[in-house]
């Protein structure tokens, strides 16, 4: 069995620790060897800050993808929907009534009614 040490922390610390410890390991010995890989292995201080956390980062984020929404929402109104009625507008065909060009007048033949008809008998019969 191994042996163990005292080592003095004040009251409000160690009170910590143990809540810690049972929270999220077996033993208090096996918390304090994991905190000290921790730091050991990723060669931070325990004093160092890490930077933003988890939520910090999270609330920027949304700030930004909210930001960028609105500027797409904002170029879809104004640019991209005038843009795609001009274009649809110009390729829509319809066909343009035929006019002829006033250039020469052209004579139609127009069948006249014949008012008067000479006789074809000749016996004065019609």
């Amino acid at each position: 069995m191994d042996s163990f040490i005292g080592i003095r922390f004040k009251k409000e610390t160690a009170k910590r620790f143990q809540e810690f410890s049972r929270t999220h390991f077996k033993s208090h010995t096996e918390a304090i060897a994991t905190m000290l890989d921790f730091f050991f292995y990723n060669e931070i201080s325990p004093k160092e800050k890490l930077g933003p956390t988890g939520r910090t980062i999270e609330a920027s984020i949304k700030k930004r993808i909210n930001a960028v929404i609105a500027i797409m929402r904002d170029m879809e109104k104004t640019q991209t929907k005038p843009t795609v009625a001009m274009i649809e507008s110009l390729f829509q065909t319809e066909t343009p009534a035929k006019k002829p060009l006033i250039l020469e007048k052209k004579f139609i033949e127009e069948k006249k009614e014949v008012r008067f008809q000479e006789k074809r008998n000749h016996n004065n019969e019609l």
